[in-house]
């Protein structure tokens, strides 16, 4: 049991914190733009989307309703829903780039709450990581019979691990800052940009054209 519990922990630990999706190129690119704090108020928005998602699939699991995951309609509506919001979240990056010299880098910090906000979404609507906590849900609650509370306490245990392994990428993205061109910023920003684009259309191709 004790194995399977390590096992199970390390696979969701490393999974959601190298796993090259939405949130993970935007939590990297904040980190560098901007520094340590608004990448760390991104991993913040990130664990708080993972554990609201994660509370919701236990008490889905515990009560047998789970079906709305397997509905087809359901899938596909969410999937093109979540690929047109990550398209716009993309954009975004295409703007007019701040301000930039090689000697000082003039960049307004956004608020606070956008930080927190865009970490929570982008995770929120990146449909694989609904897929990931209903199959680990269901492996803890069949595999070791855990009951509500034993897994909200487990499961809350490994998504401080797991920010505390995100706040340690925000930290050394952050530390990119201070080496990096205004250029190589600005083509870093368009790759994220471009990246989320991606990500939306393949999901809106998934879902739209099966």
């Amino acid at each position: 049991m004790a194995l399977t519990l390590i096992y199970q922990t390390l696979i969701i630990v490393l999974f959601l914190s190298f796993s090259f999706g939405p949130s993970f190129f935007a939590l990297l690119n904040t980190a560098i733009k901007y520094g340590y704090k608004p990448g760390a108020l991104i991993a913040f928005g990130i664990f708080l989307s993972d554990l609201m998602v994660c509370l919701l699939i236990i008490f889905l699991v515990n009560l047998g309703a789970t079906n709305f995951f397997h509905d087809e309609e359901s899938k596909r509506f969410m999937g093109i829903v979540a690929g047109v919001l990550l398209i716009v979240f993309g954009a975004f990056h295409f703007k007019k780039q701040d301000v930039i010299t090689e000697v000082a880098i003039e960049i307004k910090t956004p608020a606070p709450i956008l930080m927190l906000l865009k970490g929570f979404f982008l995770n929120t609507l990146n449909p694989a990581i609904w897929l990931l906590w209903l199959g680990n849900v269901t492996i803890i609650s069949k595999t070791l019979n855990y009951s509500i509370v034993k897994m909200i306490f487990y499961f809350s245990a490994t998504l401080v691990l797991v920010l505390l392994v995100e706040l340690a990428k925000v930290s050394g993205a952050s530390k990119l800052k201070k080496v990096l061109t205004a250029k190589t910023m600005a083509v870093f920003n368009i790759i994220t940009g471009s990246l989320l684009m991606v990500f939306g259309l393949n999901l809106i191709r998934i879902h739209f054209f099966k």
